[in-house]
């Protein structure tokens, strides 16, 4: 492994990473939505009223959207931000919290998707910390626009680093971390992790991430996920069989975990983003689209170097997730299979709770599952919705056919429950306002 260093280290202090943590859980509490799995990245929020079941008839509103995108929307205070294809450019659209059109910014030139049924050129959902809203596209471009709808600052990275080789289509989403946006490039090529000043979209640092893997491993579609290291801001990455843990501050490698694929089994991209539960972070391992090939790592915060065989407290391998990722809700974490079934782990142990079962058909869930105060929302590509309750057991409360195939995460925030189709963007209000069940 090479590393590559900015001249630019950012200073933090644990006081900011406190600041950070309870401006997140306000974010939460309020009904933010700020990155494509919630204000405390867990693809959860513990509170609110949400919708139990409705129809594509019934919603409290759709719009019309420009072109397809897969990307998920994020929600800031009363914005509805999106990334979508427009009019052949790279476009972000937002939105008021009753469907109104409020603004439209085009980027540049978009690049066509390879997977035309299943990807756009707009799978990585936008990111925000309330002052800016981060973008990023197949085509390279990685922007930040102001809340008016104003272009802070753009850069392309396919201009400045060559084209990302990957077998299909980008989709890692940034994430902003103190200061710094972090965005991660995990392809069949120069692979490494960055930090841009989200002020000015300088780099900060650029650490070059190279691991020799089996064919398409080195391919990652995972998204950053940060964490706090010794009481510093840190981030995970995942990809190429290892999971690596970076320090925000100036990108070095905290710890690296390997042996997730003893057997080098090849074509395992990095699809699903892990998920932390306290001290564990529980990690998807191969492809559950096929017989056999899936499994889950439950592997300890923190320690130096290598941690693969002191830090990994527990591995199934009779279950797992390929492109769905996990959600965590309380002491449960939640997978989502690819053709419907539902697995109930204790994220500490690995042990499983429960399970259950969505109806099966021939299509397959690539969306994300999100657990919205007790209820698991799923969105089946074929654009049918699941509500289920979940908790101590699995309940199925309705199915909701929206009438065109979904592939974008659904997502729970104030009191509302978005879903991004093909064609439209939908809204379902909770109970409290009065236009659900």
């Amino acid at each position: 492994m090479t590393f590559l260093r900015g001249s630019l280290p950012i200073r933090c202090a644990t006081a900011l990473t406190l600041a950070a943590a309870a401006a997140l859980a306000a974010r939460a509490a309020t009904g933010d939505w700020p990155n494509w799995r919630g204000a405390a990245r867990q693809g959860s929020v513990s509170t609110g009223t949400f919708p139990e079941r409705w129809s594509a008839d019934t919603v409290t509103w759709k719009v019309a959207l420009p072109g397809k995108g897969t990307s998920t929307p994020i929600v800031s205070g009363d914005r509805i931000y999106l990334t979508s294809p427009s009019e052949g450019q790279d476009a972000v659209l937002a939105f008021d919290l009753n469907g109104k059109s409020l603004w439209e910014t085009k980027l540049g030139l978009l690049s066509d998707p390879k997977h035309r049924s299943l990807a756009s050129s707009c799978n990585a959902s936008p990111a925000t910390d309330g002052t800016g809203i981060y973008v990023h596209f197949k085509s390279g471009n990685l922007a930040a626009l102001e809340p008016d709808g104003s272009v802070r600052w753009k850069i392309n990275l396919t201009e400045k680093f060559g084209v990302e080789k990957l077998y299909w289509d980008s989709g890692t989403s940034p994430v902003v971390v103190g200061d710094v946006v972090i965005l991660s490039r995990l392809h069949d090529g120069d692979s490494w992790v960055a930090a841009f000043d989200r002020k000015t979209g300088e780099i900060r640092w650029r650490e070059k991430r190279n691991f020799p893997t089996p064919a398409e491993n080195n391919n990652g579609y995972a998204t950053p996920v940060p964490f706090e290291h010794a009481g510093k801001p840190a981030v995970l990455i995942w990809g190429a069989d290892h999971l690596t843990a970076h320090a925000v501050s100036d990108g070095h490698v905290l710890w690296t975990a390997g042996g997730f694929n003893p057997n080098a089994t090849g074509y395992w991209p990095a699809i699903a983003t892990p998920v932390i539960h306290r001290d564990v972070v529980v990690v998807p391992v191969g492809r559950d689209d096929r017989a056999g090939q899936a499994s889950t790592f439950g592997v300890r915060l923190g320690g130096t170097g290598d941690v693969t065989e002191s830090h990994r407290v527990w591995q199934r391998g009779d279950v797992g997730v390929f492109i769905s990722a996990p959600a965590v809700a309380g002491d449960r974490a939640y997978l989502l299979r690819h053709r419907g079934e539902v697995v109930c782990l204790d994220p500490a142990t690995g042990k499983t709770l429960w399970t259950g079962a969505f109806p099966k058909t021939t299509a397959p869930y690539y969306a994300s599952p999100v657990v919205a105060n007790g209820i698991l929302y799923a969105a089946r590509e074929d654009g049918v919705v699941f509500a289920a309750r979940v908790g101590e057991k699995f309940e199925i409360l309705s199915e909701n056919p929206m009438g065109e195939r979904i592939i974008a995460t659904p997502v729970p925030a104030a009191n509302r429950l978005l879903l991004r189709g093909d064609k439209h963007l939908f809204c379902v209000a909770g109970k409290q306002d009065g236009k659900a069940d």
